[in-house]
């Protein structure tokens, strides 16, 4: 029996994750939510930590443009944060799984960012992120596992998907930015992915590192849009592009934000799955949880 501790147990992720270990045989799963435990309190983090065999850290400050206007807030938790929980790790011999972004990079790149590629975020969730990475790094070189991954969507909290799923009722055309490019990625099939690897990372079959935990395949934020549309039996010419200065934003955005996928053959798992395929497996539940219906 594999012990297992999910922190932001309560967020798009977490939840994912809690519901797919919950249901795997051979695993008990701790599930904590922000509110019963902070990430930044070393003597709580030991004492979640302790008893564990594998943690999974979803617990960050996900606001990006409020980390351009507090950083020290936003790092305290995705950096210093991070940093008692791989020491706890490393103090009770407990492996990590830390949940990353492709934020620590430039954005500027013509082919997929290889798991290796240096790093140069543009803005400060980027920077707290990547300290997060650096601290996992130095502190379990052995056992920890840094799992970036990109334009998540899900059942469970806002995101682009449902907005548009949202919007799509209140707007007869909506104009969605078609110079940003990445990979939509279900946060249920990042779930299944974390666990997978963490059973192989306790299995002693997986080497400790970064890898990239989104999507295969890529699109625009315009694409993506249509492909929610069509899915939903929705006209298609209601999306119009448009680009990203149409829309100021505190953060800049990174322009290409696509991942290479080559780290997993060293874990013996495929690249996850296209993202067009996860999108249409993944609707039916989302207008579910939006309550929408077909017409």
């Amino acid at each position: 029996m594999s012990r297992w501790l999910i922190t932001g147990a309560a967020g798009m992720l977490g939840r994912d994750l809690v519901a797919v270990l919950g249901a795997a045989p051979g695993i008990s799963v701790t599930g904590l939510t922000r509110e019963e435990l902070d990430i930044t309190d070393a003597a709580a983090v030991d004492a979640a930590v302790a008893g564990h065999d594998i943690v999974v850290n979803a617990a960050a400050w996900t606001d990006v443009d409020g980390a351009e206007r507090d950083e020290a807030a936003a790092t305290r938790i995705n950096g210093e944060g991070v940093h008692q929980v791989a020491r706890a790790c490393a103090r009770h011999g407990a492996a990590l799984l830390q949940i990353s972004t492709d934020y620590v990079f430039a954005g500027d790149a013509d082919r997929p960012y290889r798991e290796d590629f240096p790093t140069g975020p543009l803005g400060a969730y980027g920077r707290g992120k990547l300290a997060g990475e650096l601290a996992v790094r130095q502190l379990l070189p052995e056992r920890g596992f840094v799992v970036r991954t990109a334009w998540l969507y899900g059942e469970h909290g806002r995101n682009f998907v449902a907005t548009m799923l949202e919007l799509a009722a209140r707007r007869d055309t909506l104009d969605v930015v078609d110079d940003q490019l990445g990979q939509p990625t279900w946060s249920r099939s990042l779930a299944v992915r974390l666990a997978a690897l963490g059973e192989a990372a306790l299995a002693g079959r997986a080497p400790a590192g970064t890898y990239h935990g989104t999507a295969s395949g890529q699109v625009t934020w315009f694409g993506l849009a249509r492909a929610v549309f069509e899915l939903s039996g929705l006209d298609p010419e209601r999306i119009r592009p448009t680009t990203s200065d149409r829309f100021p934003r505190p953060a800049r955005r990174p322009a290409y934000s696509v991942l290479g996928h080559d780290g997993w053959a060293s874990a013996g798992l495929p690249p996850m799955a296209p993202w067009s395929a996860d999108l249409a497996t993944a609707l039916p539940s989302l207008r579910a949880a939006l309550q929408i219906r077909d017409s």
